[in-house]
């Protein structure tokens, strides 16, 4: 098996976003892909190119929303937070994919 980092499929990659702005407060995007890697013990991580098109997704599907602020490091950066539908999609989205890794894992486990 191979031991490099894995790169995320989209909708995962979705989901990961709502998950993350679901128990944090407003975050700018680099906190969000630092957050992730951080909680997968590294083994996820978001490139810029697959994270920022991810946001303005769920922003433009009013999943998310965006606001201007100031970063940790005093520079202009817009920080993001999930809405109420972001809630509720996330919800959904996660009992389909715990579902499909159980079954996924079914399969992976069957003898024969």
């Amino acid at each position: 098996m191979s031991n490099s980092k894995s790169e995320l499929l989209q909708g995962t990659l979705d989901l990961l976003i709502l998950r993350t702005l679901a128990v944090n407060e407003a975050m700018h995007g680099w906190a969000i892909s630092q957050r992730i890697a951080q909680l997968s013990r590294d083994a996820l991580t978001v490139n810029q190119g697959s994270l920022y098109p991810a946001l303005h997704r769920l922003e433009a599907q009013g999943l998310a929303k965006a606001e201007w602020g100031v970063s940790e490091n005093n520079r202009q950066a817009k920080f993001y937070s999930i809405t109420r539908a972001g809630r509720k999609q996330l919800g959904d989205e996660t009992e389909s994919w715990l579902r499909f890794s159980e079954a996924v894992g079914l399969v992976l486990k069957a003898s024969g």
